[in-house]
């Protein structure tokens, strides 16, 4: 579906933590959420990306803060993808062969690439996976290099 990644995103974990901490970038992804709430744009998060926004959260604020963040993640209007149906589980499969991604980055990438949304995140390790792959990425702020 041609423009459909106008529509469509796939959080990365850090994109909530940006919004969550106030980073740079955070009125971006804030903007993106208020398009969701008004059904101009449609946004999904792996459960596995919420895992890492929630264990994050359980680290730095604590556990009581950590589930409140969970239950407004569920009550929002971000759609959580829960199974990884087999399509995702093959295409993960080669991106994390084929790229020095974590596996938690892998299925990121996949969920992205099979929905045709564009992927939100500040991630600078998955450079070269735009670089390489049909993924359409949207940057909320300028990738940071890990090193």
């Amino acid at each position: 579906m041609p423009g459909t990644e106008d529509f469509f995103y796939v959080f990365d974990a850090c994109a909530l933590l940006a919004l969550f901490n106030d980073e740079e970038g955070a009125d971006v992804v804030a903007d993106l959420i208020m398009q969701a709430n008004t059904s101009e744009a449609f946004i999904y998060m792996s459960i596995v990306q919420v895992l890492e926004v929630y264990y994050d959260r359980i680290r730095v604020k604590g556990i009581d803060y950590a589930n409140t963040v969970l239950q407004s993640i569920c009550a929002s209007s971000i759609t959580v993808v829960y199974d990884i149906p087999l399509t995702n589980v093959r295409e993960a499969g080669r991106l994390k062969t084929t790229h020095s991604i974590s596996l938690a980055d892998a299925i990121l990438c996949a969920l992205a690439s099979t929905m045709s949304a564009s992927l939100v995140t500040a991630d600078g390790e998955l450079k070269p996976v735009e670089a390489a792959e049909h993924i359409n990425f949207h940057w909320f702020r300028p990738p940071k290099e890990k090193g």
